[in-house]
């Protein structure tokens, strides 16, 4: 299948959102008590708003126009030369076939000519695998804190 990647707009948010909420779930099931993912769910499921206009998050949309995935990257509040891969997902439909892998070379590509030299990621147990074979090497589990006050266990990663 052939798609495009492009920068998000705020009208992507709907379909952000949709994928978000169908692909999550199934990914994240395995690799995570439902517990946890009772709580999380429901925050991570959500497109970021800032996210959707900020030029660096993008989406792949296949010929007939659906959003298959999303991802991106933002710098680094905290640090100067380094950003952070933001909020990647692909269509459940379209695992493994190049779609998250084209979202992170746009993402490198991109944030290399920003004059971003390191990034860094904060993985899903389920996700890491990906991330290590994109380059990024694991630091250790890293509790993120998600919007009201909710602990998600992560995977602290660098490239």
């Amino acid at each position: 299948m052939d798609f495009i990647i492009r920068p998000t707009t705020q009208e992507d948010t709907a379909a952000v959102d949709a994928l978000l909420a169908r692909t999550y779930p199934m990914l994240l099931k395995p690799d995570y008590p439902s517990d946890i993912l009772d709580q999380a769910l429901p925050i991570i499921i959500q497109a970021r708003p800032e996210l959707m206009t900020c030029g660096t998050y993008y989406v792949a949309q296949s010929e007939d126009g659906q959003i298959i995935g999303a991802g991106g990257w933002t710098p680094s509040r905290t640090q100067q030369g380094w950003g952070d891969i933001r909020h990647v997902v692909t269509d459940l439909d379209h695992l493994r076939k190049g779609v998250a892998r084209a979202l992170m070379q746009r993402s490198f590509a991109d944030s290399a000519a920003a004059g971003i030299s390191s990034l860094e990621c904060w993985a899903t147990r389920t996700a890491a695998p990906f991330y290590r074979s994109c380059g990024f090497k694991t630091i250790g589990p890293k509790d993120v804190t998600l919007m009201g006050g909710v602990s998600f266990p992560a995977i602290k990663m660098v490239r």
